[in-house]
């Protein structure tokens, strides 16, 4: 199966603006640190649920967090 693109995100973005630690979002929606550290670092591609529980800790939309880039778009 060929991989169309990639899911990137901005994340540590809206962490910063907020204050929050990598530790302090993780605690706030029920994961480890290290998977916050896995989303940064885009090692990582959220379920459906952990995308719609970081939206709504920010208070935003999924689409302002994560980012689908097919490839060979800018």
């Amino acid at each position: 199966m060929n991989e169309l693109g990639e899911l990137t995100n901005q994340l540590s973005v809206f962490r910063a603006k907020e204050g929050y630690s990598q530790a302090e979002v993780a605690k706030r929606i029920g994961v480890s640190r290290q998977t916050i550290i896995s989303l940064e670092k885009n090692k990582y591609s959220p379920s459906l649920k952990l995308a719609f529980e970081l939206a709504y800790l920010f208070d935003t939309g999924i689409e302002d967090i994560f980012q689908y880039n097919l490839k060979g778009e800018d």
